[in-house]
């Protein structure tokens, strides 16, 4: 990478011409490992904690996982307009089947956590730099193809990564899960270093790269970040952690501010908010993050605790939304190709906040097919709302800023998705300990689902939380309507391929 030119826009074409389709395939194997990643852990913590202990802190598997993925997105967004996808690409792809190969020989729990860590800073690269990659490979008109199948893998991911982990934690050992990364992808690593091809201009000055910027932006993320997701959980929101967290985030936030203004090319440049396009897309989808968490954090709780569901019935009611979400966001090129990138938007997130106020009319306690009907439908509205702003925001801008303006909204959604988990945490336990007093909590809730059957007003208390829940996915919706129709400009400005 030393001395080496920014790369140009002939890598898209060079790569249309020949070798188009064995990168494409390469990043839908790359998408797999990151999309398949949780999902299959989740079903595996048993036998995990088993085999290794650490029953107390066992949820940092994922909170690790998931905060370095999030605060690498900016800093991978921009190395990869710096010095091109493909280095950024490989590099994450190294460290991730590093960080599989590490926590498959893990000889504890705080030894996995800190290789889950290492994982998450390859997750980051993975999925920041395929969605990028994806706008470069395919003109304007082609885009939602290609976003059509990454989104199908994470719905194929979604639904048959509980059953691939349980059926290796139960029948081989867990350390087999992710083992299995590492053949997977080193057929996309070398896929990716056969057939993509990127041309460099002219030979020009070594790039310089803010990496005083990129410490301060990991950090405040860092801290903001694990503030959020162990307050309420781990210590109590007024602790001295707690408050220590977001002191130190806020300081560290004021800092990254003040570097990234006096840096010549910043980490996070200051035009992601300026210009009003990225600027407003950044905040729908920033709530699309809060509006997700309803579903995939409190649904199964409620198909098992009201609806009486086992808990693969249970998983069946949350994951037809990853049927009809991809299926939506292929057929959206031909709405928006119509009234434009936003009323499409638009008209997918107002039918989704249709479909999250509805949730708490279903009777109770209802049939399962009920919350079922309601998830296929919201997959389709969110299809229709996801797919044309991140098509749209990429459009809006060359080359050499797409790696960065991918990564914003990326790095929005899932800061939404963290606040939301903290927020309705905070939300459902509420309701629970206004009904049950002190006993009612999540967890509590979860452990009587061990013991059999669940007290009726127990069943009547996870309701009403599930229910303000949705409600407060529902304002989240409205709000990212609301963004939309006042900030977003009725026509994006496109660039010419």
């Amino acid at each position: 990478m030393d001395g080496a030119g920014p790369v140009t826009q002939d890598t898209a074409r060079e790569t249309r011409t020949d070798r188009r389709g064995a990168v494409a395939a390469a990043l839908m194997l790359a998408m797999a490992l990151a999309a398949l990643d949780s999902t299959v852990v989740s079903t595996a913590v048993p036998q995990i904690v088993g085999d290794l202990g650490g029953f107390s802190y066992f949820s940092w598997l994922f909170s690790g996982y998931l905060l370095a993925v999030t605060v690498t997105l900016p800093v991978y967004g921009k190395l990869s307009d710096t010095f091109g996808r493909k280095p950024v690409l490989v590099v994450g792809a190294v460290l991730f089947l590093l960080g599989s190969l590490l926590c498959a020989l893990a000889w504890n729990m705080a030894a996995l956590i800190a290789f889950r860590v290492v994982q998450g800073l390859g997750g980051g690269a993975l999925q920041g730099t395929v969605q990028t990659l994806a706008a470069d490979l395919y003109p304007l008109e082609q885009r939602p193809r290609i976003q059509a199948r990454l989104s199908t893998v994470w719905a194929v991911s979604a639904v048959a990564g509980p059953g691939i982990g349980g059926l290796l934690a139960s029948y081989a050992d867990w350390r087999w899960i992710f083992l299995v990364n590492l053949p997977v992808g080193a057929v996309a690593l070398w896929l990716i270093v056969r057939h993509l091809h990127e041309h460099r201009g002219e030979a020009r000055p070594r790039p310089r790269v803010d990496w005083a910027g990129a410490f301060t932006v990991f950090a405040c993320g860092g801290a903001l970040l694990t503030a959020l997701v162990q307050g309420g959980v781990a210590w109590d929101w007024l602790s001295a952690p707690s408050l220590t967290l977001l002191g130190t985030g806020l300081a560290l936030l004021g800092a990254a501010v003040v570097v990234e203004r006096r840096a010549a090319q910043p980490i996070i440049p200051g035009w992601v908010w300026r210009r009003r396009t990225i600027a407003a897309v950044n905040l729908a989808l920033g709530a699309l993050g809060l509006v997700m968490v309803a579903p995939a954090v409190f649904l199964p709780t409620y198909a098992q605790t009201v609806l009486g569901l086992a808990p693969v019935a249970a998983g069946f009611v949350l994951s037809v939304w990853t049927l009809t979400w991809p299926v939506s966001a292929a057929l959206s090129q031909h709405v928006y190709r119509r009234i434009g990138f936003r009323n499409t938007a638009m008209l997918g997130i107002g039918t989704a906040a249709l479909i999250l106020f509805a949730f708490p009319l279903l009777p109770y306690p209802g049939r399962a097919w009920q919350p079922t009907l309601l998830m296929l439908l919201l997959g389709a509205a969110l299809g229709l709302f996801q797919l044309p702003l991140i098509v749209g925001v990429q459009a809006t801008v060359g080359w050499e800023e797409r790696g960065t303006a991918t990564a914003s909204i990326l790095f929005c959604r899932q800061t939404g998705q963290t606040v939301g988990a903290a927020l309705f945490g905070a939300v459902a336990n509420g309701v629970l300990a206004a009904r049950l007093g002190d006993a009612g909590d999540l967890d509590a809730v979860t452990g009587a689902l061990d013991g059999g059957a669940v007290p009726e007003a127990t069943r009547r208390a996870v309701a009403d939380a599930v229910h303000a829940v949705y409600l407060g996915a529902g304002c989240a919706a409205t709000l990212a309507f609301l963004v939309l129709l006042v900030l977003a400009p009725r026509r994006f400005p496109v660039l010419k391929d």
